[in-house]
């Protein structure tokens, strides 16, 4: 009798212990935090977007918005519990926050009325010129370890909550300050890599404030500070303490959404929640004027990252979801990144990575292409046979972009910057007679994967036809634009003298043909997104010498 009370307790406590999570956030297939963001270009018009809508975001799964920098409340509190002279009553900067925030106010209520969480990013520091200069700060505002700049920090917080009650939590973002639209404020942060100076401290004093005082989430960016580098990331890690509503943003990629850079090494890291960040209309690859199917690569890997499974380390977000419980949370950019175009009509080819992920973020169980032809059946009604066909395109879409804009077999030798937003300038290649031929062989390649997606795109039947038009248009627009592409790699192969000059002819003559395509597709069809710019080169932040076509005249 003893024997079997003493099987039956043993197996009690053993159920009991079974049953106890040994981490929280382990214990469902789907994300405890599904949030997107709208990236407008700043100094811009906002963009006009169906991922504005709560009840769109609600539909996909979202559970939650994060609303671009300039409706975060740090931009729109009026100080006046601090000291009415900061911002005065009839002013022009005390007019136009107070236009600030009742535009903020009305967003975050129809958010909060779709039951959506409501999360700001927010560029710091950042305080009202007035403020700057009414107490002296001009040198210290931008550094968290002076103890004037940590106290009116301390006091922005608790207002930003305090006068907005609907914001649930913060993006805190400090790789980069933009003050386009912010033109009463200014910003910036001081040693924004340093783990000792700026991140140790300033992370410590929004926990303090958001996570501990406030019971509200942060979740901290680590963006050009501390995502390239392990033993930064271990630093900081090591000397905050976590929370339940602290959680570090990471991209997938280190640096910016570029193909081909490496998968981000301090995912899975760590003792700190981690909520991973993509971007779904890539602003170097064309921002949705053309296919670019991403969410495949994201999700299960791209192809560059490939050799990391070999080493037995992690080369994609379903990976990372299976081998460490850190990853809590999926961030998307539905719309947006970079600056000015092109500029696209219909959402297509965002929408597809918006819903593959978000819906993926739901059940991390789920694979990939389950979700994708869900999509190709119950969205856009597609047949088996043409299910078939419009996922070849969309996997073509992944590897040709890679081929045409960058080498999978020399990753690092093609500069990723030659091209962006609506510009192009000459692509860099290295000096290496094989290595070049191997590069353009790739570009080659792209070209022909390019072609088969328009054949591919003229052949699915797809229901609606607004849809069936933009399919082709957005995909001859792919294909003229990376034929413009293969040119400039050839011309600068020649250029280097590793082509003979004798073949300048007709890789111009191909050149200004695609050209011709290119821009008589604009003409033709309404829908088709705005063009790259042949003679301007963006000067935003000095990237670009030259556009390409003035090169291309000097040859």
């Amino acid at each position: 009798m003893l024997t079997r009370k003493f099987i039956i307790l043993f197996l009690h406590i053993f159920l009991l212990l079974a049953a106890v999570p040994t981490n929280t956030y382990a214990q469902t297939n789907r994300l405890s935090t599904i949030v997107d963001m709208v990236h407008n270009n700043p100094g811009e018009k906002p963009y006009q977007t169906k991922f504005n809508d709560p009840a769109v975001l609600k539909t996909l799964g979202y559970d939650s918005k994060t609303f671009f920098i300039f409706l975060s409340p740090q931009l729109a509190i009026n100080w006046d519990a601090v000291d009415p002279d900061i911002l005065p009553m009839g002013s022009e900067d005390r007019k136009w926050v107070d236009a600030k925030a009742a535009e903020i106010h009305k967003l975050y209520r129809q958010m909060k009325k779709q039951g959506m969480k409501v999360y700001c990013m927010s560029d710091l520091i950042l305080f009202p010129k007035r403020l700057i200069a009414k107490y002296g700060m001009e040198q210290t505002f931008d550094d968290p370890q002076n103890p004037q700049t940590e106290k009116y920090l301390r006091i922005l917080i608790d207002e930003m909550f305090r006068q907005f009650p609907e914001l649930d939590g913060i993006f805190v973002r400090i790789g980069e300050t933009y003050l386009h639209d912010a033109p009463f404020h200014k910003g910036g942060i001081k040693n924004q890599k340093n783990p000792d100076k700026t991140i140790i401290p300033l992370m410590s004093i929004l926990r303090d404030e958001i996570c501990v005082k406030l019971n509200k989430k942060l979740f901290f960016r680590t963006w050009l500070s501390i995502d390239t580098s392990v033993d930064d990331y271990l630093k900081v890690s090591n000397a905050i303490e976590p929370h339940e509503n602290l959680t570090i943003a990471v991209k997938h990629c280190e640096g910016d959404f570029h193909r081909g850079n490496p998968f981000s090494k301090v995912l899975g890291i760590g003792m700190h929640k981690q909520i991973v960040e993509v971007q779904c209309a890539r602003e170097y690859e064309g921002k949705g004027a053309y296919p670019n199917y991403i969410a495949h690569g994201v999700i299960d890997g791209f192809e560059e990252h490939s050799w990391l499974r070999k080493e037995n380390k992690i080369a994609s977000i379903g990976e990372l979801r299976e081998k460490s419980t850190l990853m809590t949370g999926l961030w998307t950019w539905s719309r947006g990144g970079g600056w000015e175009g092109p500029y696209i009509q219909n959402e297509f080819w965002p929408e597809l990575n918006v819903y593959v992920l978000s819906q993926w973020a739901q059940n991390t169980k789920e694979s990939e292409a389950i979700i994708f032809n869900r999509y190709a059946r119950e969205k856009l009604s597609l047949s088996e046979k043409d299910v078939q066909k419009f996922r070849r395109l969309a996997l073509l879409s992944e590897k040709a972009i890679l081929l045409g804009r960058r080498s999978q077999k020399y990753p690092t030798a093609v500069n990723t910057w030659w091209t962006r937003d609506q510009y192009i300038s000459f692509p860099s290649i290295p000096s290496g007679k094989d290595s070049v031929l191997n590069i353009l062989a790739e570009k080659d390649e792209s070209v022909k994967l390019w072609k088969e997606m328009v054949g591919l795109s003229g052949e699915i039947q797809f229901k609606d036809k607004q849809t069936a038009s933009f399919v082709k248009v957005s995909t001859l627009y792919g294909l003229q634009l990376y034929e413009i592409y293969r040119s400039l790699f050839y011309l600068t192969a020649i250029q280097k003298g590793i082509i003979p000059m004798k073949e300048k002819a007709y890789w111009m003559e191909i050149y200004e043909k695609a050209w011709k395509n290119y821009t008589n597709l604009a003409q033709e069809n309404p829908d088709c997104p705005t063009l790259y710019d042949r003679d301007v080169v963006r000067r935003q932040q000095g990237q670009f010498s030259q556009p390409a076509e003035l090169v291309v005249r000097k040859l």
